[in-house]
């Protein structure tokens, strides 16, 4: 008994909202990211929604932006304060490629509008960060490829 109870405790928990503040991640390269946020942030004065990411290790990455909603349209986002992304057609967008120099955090903003119900609008996320690798690293792919076409050109 004490068991079920303790199921639909954890199930009944993760049915509430997120709680209305900025949210902060901690992220580790080649993982997914989930957000979510309620519209209000989206609707009041200034429009915008900010998430704050931190600990990726310096180096140049990519970055891909899905997200799903109720009563909210997400109209453009922006990553560390660059010209902002509009979604054309769906709900994804690439954000593209970005630097990070050092440890900073870098910060997500989205802006969006509520298409219906206020009290029932939220939203939910998905940021895919992927390092992008080094010109050394594909100059060595293609050093080692021109080593094994050699060796195979030889034995023939």
């Amino acid at each position: 008994m004490k068991l079920k109870l303790l199921a639909l405790l954890l199930l009944a928990s993760t049915a509430f909202s997120a709680s209305a503040a900025d949210q902060t991640f901690s992220i580790t390269p080649d993982v997914a990211l989930n957000f979510d946020g309620l519209a209000p942030f989206l609707s009041g004065s200034g429009g915008g929604d900010t998430l704050t990411f931190t600990g990726a290790p310096a180096g140049m990455y990519e970055a891909i932006l899905s997200y799903s909603s109720v009563n909210v349209k997400i109209n453009s986002a922006s990553l560390n304060g660059d010209a902002p992304v509009v979604f054309l057609a769906g709900n994804k967008a690439s954000l593209g490629t970005f630097d990070i120099i050092s440890s900073a955090p870098f910060t997500l903003k989205l802006w969006g509008t509520v298409t219906g119900d206020p009290a029932s609008a939220a939203y939910s996320g998905q940021l895919t960060i992927t390092p992008v690798p080094e010109p050394a690293t594909y100059g060595m792919l293609l050093g080692g490829l021109g080593l094994l076409a050699f060796a195979v050109r030889r034995k023939a």
